[in-house]
């Protein structure tokens, strides 16, 4: 994921960053509980097409 990129973008839900997993090709908000996917390249920044964060990914993190 690109940095400049990483820092423009932000949570559409709460407006918080983000933060980019290498492992499941996510953009993980942990205030929002949400994960975005990346697809082909290109971050889809739509609450719908977020997965929930388990528990368990939002301890790991802390």
């Amino acid at each position: 994921m690109d940095t400049k990129l990483l820092e423009l973008l932000v949570c559409p839900v709460t407006k918080g960053p983000l933060r980019w997993n290498p492992d499941t090709q996510e953009l993980v908000s942990r205030s929002a509980r949400l994960a975005y996917p990346v697809r082909d390249g290109i971050p889809v920044m739509l609450e719908n097409e977020a997965r929930p964060l388990t528990e368990a990914e939002i301890e790991e993190k802390r």
